[in-house]
């Protein structure tokens, strides 16, 4: 499963194709631009529950600095419903 912090919603539910790499992208985003996880907590079984839940915000300050368009490919990458996620695979 990997680390929970990157593990997107439908990897838990198991049910998952390789969109679910394109929401850990977007936590790594998150991550590059605020300095902290987008979903964060005391514990992997917590964490996963705000996963699950798929709620995180830019309020903290550091987001002041970040351009709204950085914040709207995090939250193009963060797209709670996968088959509305953008995809990297290639068409054939």
């Amino acid at each position: 499963m990997g680390t929970s912090y990157y593990i997107a919603p439908e990897v838990i539910k198991k049910n998952y194709n390789y969109k679910c790499d394109i929401w850990s992208c977007g936590v790594i985003a998150y991550i590059l631009l605020s300095g902290r996880p987008p979903f964060n907590d005391s514990s992997d079984k917590k964490i996963m529950e705000k996963i699950e839940i798929g709620s995180y915000n830019f309020k903290n300050p550091i987001w002041q600095n970040v351009s709204e368009e950085a914040k709207d490919f995090v939250t193009y990458l963060l797209t709670y419903d996968a088959n509305k996620r953008p995809t990297a695979k290639q068409a054939v």
